[in-house]
């Protein structure tokens, strides 16, 4: 298996550090409103990632933090007159059900940042204790970056190309324009904690580094994200947690592109926001997920009308793979039965190829198509149930790796299983020529919104 490494700016082997285990960090949204599609693309993306990582025989650690304290959930809970952290379990609370409604794993752990605060302390103490950090006279505690010569290899940014374009703010007490917040004193009516440089509250980057240490230690396999946090998020953990540790802190970074509507990027400052509720109440989670299986991961992502209905066309094309044969079929000869079973064999093995080139879901959706094709011309040729169920079931398998439901609202099993019957039925009246009989379990099935389709073969039926 092969993996984009930002860092490197490669394509490498994927090695874990323990035989079978993957620790993997990804970092999750800061709760102070309603999450949008975009932090579901990047949610979609790792779980995705995960679930063919499981697939292929690991065990995933799988973290994802929610930042519960950050000036921006300061400033929407004094506006709405409510406790920060009352304001933040909120959403989180709501980011969790979206996640369940789009068919997202459950993280291992969701660490907060509230929750963390004495580690946070320590790790700063250990980084001031080093020299790699320093309390300023204003009571911030500020990283040094030039205590680590390695400081921009993530982003590939040179210290003295961003000084030029850096400035020290006014009330700022920094050695360095680049130094970053590690500690914030507290301010008149701020959410605060006690701290050995008075009260305040953690910087954004020491908050992750730390979480990621409680959680996964003090090495990990895969740190993801969004693109947009390269810079300075993830350049800062990895100097701020490899300058405590002494160690690499993360084997392989994997960021995923943007989301964007109407070639803008997603983002409430933009004020072109379509939240996961909202979108999930016009459409099925599905057509979400087959967004972003149908592009590349480390891609920008079109989201608008056009995108979405192909999605959908697609999502519908492969629920047609689930179709049941129709019960008065004949069934198919040997050979051709033969070529549906190497099919199903020839679509797995397309499918782990693509996936195991970087997580190529687009190549593996187009083995899950072919494998479609397969299924339905076989039905259409007289397959029987049991001819075509080794198929779907190679099907169901492979596109459960990548998180699809396919699940259809109008119908279940016994939905299923009860038109079926009714077919029987129908063609045994049929058989005695029973038209009225015939016509009107047709024209009932109708009504509920089944069409029969009567042909030599036999009767097929679909939703309608």
């Amino acid at each position: 298996m092969k993996i984009y490494n930002t860092i490197t700016r490669k394509t490498e082997e994927f090695v874990t550090h323990e035989p079978n285990l993957v620790k993997m960090y990804v970092c999750g949204v800061t709760v102070y409103n309603d999450a949008h599609v975009g932090h579901a693309m990047s949610a979609l993306v790792f779980d995705i990632i995960r679930r063919y990582l499981m697939y292929r025989g690991y065990e995933v650690k799988y973290v994802m933090n929610y930042t519960d304290v950050d000036d921006k959930i300061i400033n929407r809970a004094n506006e709405l007159g409510v406790p920060p952290l009352e304001l933040s379990n909120r959403y989180i609370e709501d980011y969790a059900r979206d996640l369940q409604s789009l068919n997202v794993l459950p993280a291992t752990s969701n660490p907060q940042v509230s929750k963390t605060i004495p580690l946070i302390i320590q790790f700063i103490a250990g980084l001031i204790e080093k020299g790699h950090a320093y309390a300023a006279s204003n009571g911030d505690v500020y990283f040094r970056v030039t205590s680590d010569e390695d400081y921009g290899r993530l982003s590939g940014r040179k210290l003295e190309d961003m000084q030029a374009g850096a400035r020290i703010e006014v009330g700022e007490a920094k050695d360095h324009p680049m130094d970053f917040a590690l500690w914030k004193a507290a301010k008149e009516g701020e959410i605060s904690w006690d701290s050995p440089w008075g009260k305040g509250r953690p910087g954004w980057h020491i908050e992750c580094s730390a979480m990621n240490l409680a959680e996964l230690g003090e090495q990990i396999d895969i740190h993801g994200g969004g693109n947009d946090l390269i810079f300075p998020h993830h350049e800062n953990e990895i100097a701020q947690s490899e300058c405590y540790t002494g160690k690499e802190f993360s084997r392989y970074w994997v960021h995923n592109g943007m989301l964007q509507l109407g070639g803008e990027k997603m983002s409430k400052s933009l004020g072109n926001i379509v939240s996961i509720k909202e979108f999930l109440s016009k459409r099925e989670a599905d057509v979400m997920r087959m967004l972003v299986l149908n592009g590349t991961y480390r891609a920008p992502l079109l989201f608008n009308n056009d995108t979405l209905d192909a999605a959908e066309k697609n999502v519908a094309r492969l629920k047609s793979g689930l179709k049941p044969a129709s019960p008065s079929a004949k069934g198919l000869a040997p050979e051709a039965e033969s070529t549906l079973k190497s099919a199903a064999e020839s679509a797995k093995a397309n499918f782990i190829e693509a996936m195991d080139n970087d997580f190529n879901t687009a190549g593996a959706i187009a083995a899950l198509f072919e494998l479609v094709k397969m299924i339905n011309t076989a039905r259409d040729n007289g397959a029987t149930q049991a001819q075509i169920q080794p198929a779907q079931e190679s099907f169901r398998e492979l596109s459960n790796v990548l998180g699809l439901k396919l699940e259809d609202k109008q119908g279940s099993e016994g939905a299923d299983a009860f038109i079926n019957l009714l077919i029987e039925v129908r063609g045994e009246v049929r058989k005695q020529k029973l038209w009225a009989m015939s016509d009107l379990i047709r024209d009932r099935l109708k009504e509920l919104g089944v069409t029969l389709e009567d042909s030599k073969d036999g009767t097929t039926w679909k939703w309608s």
